[in-house]
């Protein structure tokens, strides 16, 4: 089942996929132990000759609460453990926003994805700004900043190779990270319902070598040398 995701290029990645697979194993579990007691009382309270008729349990007595609250006490004990390994991975991602190497920003419009770098000067709003729809270009084994914004309705900033999923919200500016930890080419689908043009916004992040992505800057920005 784990194979079915994306292939992890991502520093925090790991710990992502962490907290799934135990979500996985503790309902897998919980789940497999209902399935078999179910079947148990099918077979073992089924309809036979000589059977007593049911009777009303009204639950007040300890052994009969005890049916309800034992169980009702391990899921919350199993939920309180998801929440608590949880919380430490959202507070290294969301909260935990190391210095970045690079910052761009991200606008979300139907139907594709503008992506602003500041050039040479590390200003936005500066005429050496440089916008490219739908290409999004960083180097590996770098922290990036992405500035996610959006200009009409709600889109979701969606990189699965790099467990990042972030709502881009008209007229707030929302910062995320990321480091990728292998060069290639990775989808970036909006992951949000948009409109009709919705299944075709998608596009890509190119994590390339320091080398490759240094020549890229320069044929960007010629003049800056």
């Amino acid at each position: 089942m784990f194979a079915w995701l994306p292939e992890n290029v991502s520093t925090y990645g790991g710990d992502i996929d962490a907290i799934f697979k135990l979500i996985y194993y503790v309902v897998g579990v919980w789940f497999v132990a209902t399935q078999v007691f179910l079947v148990y009382c099918l077979i073992r309270f089924r309809r036979r000759s000589g059977n007593q008729r049911s009777k009303y349990l009204p639950g007040n007595t300890a052994s009969q609460a005890a049916w309800v609250l034992i169980p009702c006490a391990l899921v919350l004990v199993l939920d309180l453990w998801i929440d608590f390994r949880g919380a430490d991975v959202w507070a290294k991602v969301k909260l935990s926003r190391p210095t970045p190497n690079l910052i761009v920003r991200v606008t979300g419009k139907q139907f594709n994805w503008i992506v602003t770098y500041p050039g040479p000067d590390g200003k936005f709003g500066t005429a050496d700004d440089k916008k490219i729809d739908n290409d999004l270009h960083v180097p590996v084994n770098q922290v990036v900043r992405v500035l996610l914004t959006g200009e009409d309705v709600i889109h979701s900033f969606y990189l699965p190779h790099l467990r990042l999923k972030q709502d881009v919200v008209p007229g707030r500016e929302i910062p995320a990270w990321f480091e990728a930890t292998k060069t290639g080419k990775y989808e970036i689908p909006c992951a949000e319902l948009c409109g009709f043009g919705h299944s075709g916004m998608k596009g890509f992040l190119y994590v390339h070598s320091e080398a490759d992505f240094k020549a890229w800057v320069r044929t960007q920005w010629p003049s800056a040398g």
